[in-house]
């Protein structure tokens, strides 16, 4: 009696050609992540190192701990911050606006801020402390 084995063909994967797919795919990616254009607010920051002052007629709004809006000293609720600031800057032709936050305040009001400062066309500065060595 002959007894033949069978031999069993085991599942086999290719793998010679994933190493080119996962470099065309890291390829395109790449390049679709440099053509996405975030919404991003410009912001400029001052030199903390130096005082530096401003020659430009500026608008001071002040945001304190307990979310008070004040522009130039004068308090206002925030429902009627856009309305002033578009009143104060009309009075100017490059208005420049500086703004002084509470650090324990979130990004998010200084983003709700600049968002509106950006929407009336002003140049959004925030005011940061001097360091002292």
């Amino acid at each position: 009696m002959k007894l033949k084995r069978r031999h069993k063909e085991g599942a086999e994967v290719s793998t010679e050609s994933l190493n080119d797919i996962m470099f065309f795919l890291l390829l395109f990616f790449l390049i679709i992540s440099t053509l996405a254009n975030p919404s991003v607010i410009k912001l400029t920051l001052p030199n903390s190192k130096a005082a530096e002052q401003v020659q430009k007629q500026q608008i001071t709004v002040q945001v304190s701990a307990d979310h008070e809006y004040a522009i130039n000293e004068t308090i206002i609720p925030f429902t009627d911050l856009e309305a002033a600031l578009k009143i104060k800057i009309a009075d100017t032709d490059n208005p420049t606006i500086v703004l002084r936050f509470d650090n324990s305040l979130s990004v998010q009001d200084l983003a709700d801020v600049m968002q509106i400062g950006y929407s009336l066309g002003a140049k959004m500065v925030l005011a940061t402390k001097a360091t002292t060595k």
